[in-house]
């Protein structure tokens, strides 16, 4: 029996899933365990509404490629019905990896190990669950597919996943700067050669959609308070692990104490799979009253909204200014200097507005001809804008 089911989505309104192994996959315990883990991890700290989750991106990102993949075959593109669905399912499945809080917490909670790693895990996984019917969306997840621009919908410089992830983060954070003309990029999407282009008419809107995507990166995702928050989350973790202590959640010890590192993050997958951002904040709560004063100064800030000061530079902190404040917090709350440097400490940060090292975004014209995105002519994208702006960072108590 086909199953028919619409979703009412606040972006981009109806969305509709009309596939069995589409409505097996978002059934699957899995899937829905990303309604417990935040799209923005600790954005709503800053911007209110930020409060959407990774299963509200990756339905999102079906969306957009349940219309790519209409736009692509009503011009003529050779795309079969088992290569549709298996691209449906690589986006759905892109971001299961995700552990809490998404990316503030990797590679901090888990060591060495990437979500795409663990989204890679857990979709073979389901694939022995469904008698293999999730192969061809392994396939293009790897790029081990020979159709390389279904691979690039799902990971590439203008992949699905991008494209929603601005529109919908600037939605729940209000912040406009974020909105791109997604419909119309869908619109323009072409194949070449076997890769994935835009037609000539589609300049603008690609040069929009990347200088829409630099802005929200300096504006919303590593906004600084956003940042100084989330350097406090994984500061906590290290303290935890420092000082052994245990948390209200036998799940989330079992990382806590790196026992999966000894047989292999694959051992464990059902616990993980168990694991999510209530966990974590239970576990902040439960901290807090912690008698170890750097965990418990970290955990009462983070609930309480009382957070450590950032101050952003255009230059390396001095190392004075580093030293000054560290002393000011032992003598403020008679730690130690080690300790000391759980609550003030320096970093840096950086974005580029369009990677040149990592896949192009390839124009192609009504003569044949294809060009870099950077090379068209009068380009906004231009070697102005090819440079990575860096920006370093001081936390310290206030």
């Amino acid at each position: 029996m086909l199953h028919r089911k619409i979703i009412n989505d606040p972006v981009y309104g109806f969305i509709t899933i009309d596939d069995d192994l589409i409505f097996k996959i978002i059934s699957h315990p899995y899937y829905q365990r990303l309604r417990r883990i935040h799209q923005m991890a600790m954005a709503a700290l800053v911007y209110p509404g930020a409060v959407h989750t990774r299963l509200h991106h990756s339905l999102g990102a079906y969306h957009l490629m349940y219309n790519a993949i209409n736009e692509l075959k009503g011009k003529g593109f050779d795309i079969t019905k088992e290569e549709e669905q298996g691209a449906k399912a690589a986006i759905l499945l892109h971001d299961i990896g995700h552990g809490p809080y998404s990316h503030a917490l990797e590679n901090t909670l888990i060591e060495g190990v990437t979500h795409e790693e663990i989204s890679l895990l857990l979709m073979k996984n389901m694939n022995d669950q469904m008698n293999g019917q999730l192969q061809i969306a392994i396939d293009i997840f790897t790029d081990k597919h020979p159709k390389k621009f279904l691979h690039q919908l799902v990971s590439g410089q203008l992949d699905v996943d991008r494209m929603d992830y601005l529109m919908r983060d600037s939605f729940f954070t209000g912040v406009n700067e974020g909105v791109i003309a997604y419909d119309r990029i869908l619109k323009m999407l072409t194949v070449h050669n076997g890769e994935l282009m835009i037609e000539e008419k589609g300049i603008y809107s690609i040069e929009k959609f990347l200088v829409s995507r630099r802005l929200m990166y300096w504006q919303v995702y590593l906004h600084k308070t956003v940042l100084c928050a989330e350097k406090m989350m994984v500061n906590i973790i290290k303290r935890v692990k420092a000082i052994k202590a245990e948390s209200p959640s036998a799940t989330l010890n079992i990382f806590l104490s790196d026992d999966y590192k000894q047989h292999g993050i694959e051992k464990f997958l059902t616990e993980f799979c168990n694991l999510d951002d209530y966990d974590f904040l239970n576990a902040i709560k439960h901290w807090m009253h912690h008698p170890d004063k750097i965990l418990s100064f970290l955990c009462k800030g983070l609930i309480n909204r009382n957070l450590l000061k950032i101050k952003y530079f255009s230059r390396p902190v001095p190392a004075e200014l580093l030293n000054k404040k560290k002393a000011e917090v032992c003598q403020k709350l008679n730690i130690s200097e080690e300790e000391a440097s759980y609550l003030t400490f320096t970093g840096e940060t950086e974005n580029k507005t369009y990677n040149t090292l990592d896949e192009h975004i390839h124009i192609l014209f009504k003569d044949g001809t294809v060009k870099d995105i950077s090379k068209v002519d009068n380009a906004l994208i231009n070697q102005s804008l090819f440079g990575t702006v860096k920006k370093f960072y001081i936390c310290y108590v206030r």
